[in-house]
């Protein structure tokens, strides 16, 4: 499974110091042809690389996730051929069609060129299912957010990665890490540093003491873990506080990865 890093962090600043990554909000590439979130698409992506992405899965609703969809779109727009199928949970898949592409803050392409033959179609995932995209397989855990949001388990192969979503404290999709075999990789989200602990828990994300234990809960030592969604301003805190930690095989995403 190849996984490119289009964007890792939990909005989109361009950075006066040039050794500070020039953070764009959280898009992963699959294999070249899935995206996992949808923050960042064409800025980071050719229109050929964009023109061959045939599936997105969204874990939730909130605009960093979603901001890169009506690019997407509007470049591929003029190749009779281009579609895209979005994957998430009914709720996320309604709330985009109802504040998105509403035919008033972006068209229709739900609808678009034709309601036969929408660049635009959508597969509910439901909690706990697993469905097959191409060569991957993907199960959704719904996890605990300001909104509602899934995480997912992706497999190809003998491989497998988690991707935790947005998330706050929550249970069952650690569960789930501990008892996969086959899994090289953890994708963990932690947004805010220490000091701002009280605002973490009121949106229901993570600063680097609770990703710890979160990753204790899994449970998996011989894991990778990946944090991203960290929030550009306070970068440098949340990293020197994640390393303070000495948690193992733990590395903060950039860019471009």
């Amino acid at each position: 499974m190849r996984i490119r890093i289009l964007g890792c962090h939990g909005s989109e600043q361009f950075q006066d110091d040039a050794t500070l990554p020039q953070s764009k909000s959280c898009g992963f590439l699959l294999n070249e042809e899935i995206m996992v979130d949808g923050g960042t698409i064409s800025s980071r992506l050719t229109l050929l690389q964009q023109q061959k992405i045939t599936h997105v899965l969204l874990s939730h609703l909130h605009f960093d996730h979603i901001q890169g969809l009506p690019s997407l779109v509007d470049n591929i727009a003029q190749d009779e051929s281009a579609h895209v199928q979005i994957v998430s949970i009914p709720e996320v898949v309604k709330g985009l069609r109802n504040h998105i592409f509403n035919g008033a803050v972006f068209p229709d392409f739900f609808q678009l060129p034709s309601p036969d033959h929408p660049i635009l179609s959508s597969q509910h995932l439901d909690t706990g299912e697993t469905i097959k995209i191409g060569k991957l397989s993907v199960t959704a855990i719904r996890v605990n957010h300001s909104v509602p949001c899934v995480g997912f388990i992706i497999r190809e192969g003998d491989v497998s990665i988690l991707y935790s979503g947005d998330t706050h404290d929550t249970k069952e999709i650690w569960d789930r890490a501990r008892r996969e075999p086959m899994l090289k990789a953890a994708f963990i989200e932690t947004s805010f540093p220490e000091e701002l602990r009280e605002l973490a828990m009121t949106s229901k994300h993570l600063t680097p003491t609770l990703l710890g234990r979160q990753i204790s809960r899994m449970n998996r030592p011989d894991v990778p873990v990946y944090v991203y969604h960290l929030k550009p301003r306070w970068h440098r805190t949340i990293e020197r506080q994640l390393l303070e930690l000495r948690l193992p095989n733990l590395t903060i995403l950039k860019e471009g990865e």
